[in-house]
């Protein structure tokens, strides 16, 4: 389970005049996310979503607030929760000149995975994935959908606990996306801890038990999709984000 507890994180943008203003990217967030569920981080571009999860990942340090691993922090724990840890954003960039065999063997070997067990665990998920066919070829020369498969098999290579996916489905044509929610879905089925941010409203409702909307750092509604809907008195998360947040949001 990951826990998360009034977490704040403060920034400092420069205005006219050369002013400085502090203001909160995240406010005063807390939830809890379990084992065989996916939890969707809702918002649009700016709500506070990649901040959050940059948090949860270790990534970027709080200003304030508490994330627990199943009661293992950061401060005593980061290098244990690390490697039961997948994080991964729609724009990671990853090594262009060797194969997505090489890239996938080279993740294996960093996280200690047993010789014999190296090749089993590439085919497997390249399977899962639908990568066969371009296993073996050079990374330049995958299509936009290939590439990110790839940085999928290359954060799910060593079976983490906990998956950390920031709008990892933007800008892929349909097909790569449903291989992608599909394989989300199964990795739900093994009790994994999911935690899956998106602007795609129909996509969280596809694929998420409980969602968590974000506007300007804050939550702004928590629930199922369809507790969601029925607070809000409308058929579908997009209209019910609108409905939560007046109509219009703020850059």
């Amino acid at each position: 389970m990951i826990k998360v507890e009034h977490l704040k994180k403060e920034f400092t943008k420069t205005e006219a005049k050369k002013k400085h203003l502090k203001f909160l990217a995240v406010d005063d967030v807390s939830f809890e996310a379990k084992e065989g569920k996916v939890i969707g981080i809702l918002g649009h571009n700016g709500a506070g979503k990649t901040t959050l999860l940059r948090m949860i990942a270790g990534i970027m340090e709080p200003t304030d607030g508490t994330i627990k691993f199943d009661d293992k922090n950061y401060s005593q724990n980061e290098i244990e929760i690390k490697k039961e840890l997948a994080y991964l954003s729609g724009n990671t960039k990853i090594y262009q000149s060797i194969s997505p065999y090489e890239l996938l063997k080279m993740c294996c070997e960093f996280y200690d995975m047993e010789a014999s067990q190296i090749d089993k665990r590439i085919k497997e998920i390249s399977k899962r994935l639908k990568m066969d066919k371009f296993l073996y070829n050079r990374i330049d020369r995958l299509s936009t959908g290939q590439t990110q498969k790839v940085n999928i098999a290359r954060s799910f290579i060593h079976d983490p606990k906990y998956y950390i996916l920031d709008e990892v489905t933007s800008g892929l044509d349909i097909i790569s996306s449903q291989i992608i929610l599909d394989f989300i879905k199964e990795e739900k089925k093994n009790k994994k801890c999911i935690l899956y941010s998106t602007h795609y409203m129909e996509e969280a409702e596809n694929i998420c038990d409980e969602c968590i909307m974000l506007n300007q750092g804050k939550i702004i509604a928590t629930g199922t999709p369809d507790e969601i809907k029925k607070e809000t008195k409308t058929s579908n998360l997009r209209d019910a984000f609108f409905a939560l947040i007046g109509g219009s949001y703020e850059e």
